[in-house]
């Protein structure tokens, strides 16, 4: 089970902050890139950064 909760932290640190930078680009806060401005971005960014927020919670909390 350990190396389960590993895997899925490791992998939902990047879900999650992918998911804020593709927020971030589409609200035009962070720009330089085609995605900046296009606020599409920010609608698939904020369910990928919340469920990589749920995942990171999910796996390491205390049972």
């Amino acid at each position: 089970m350990k190396i389960l909760r590993i895997l899925a932290t490791i992998f939902s640190g990047p879900m999650l902050l992918i998911g804020i930078i593709w927020v971030l680009q589409g609200l035009n806060i962070l720009p330089g890139s085609f995605m900046t401005g296009q606020i599409i971005w920010a609608v698939y960014g904020a369910p990928l950064a919340l469920a990589g927020a749920a995942l990171v919670w999910w796996v390491n909390r205390r049972r």
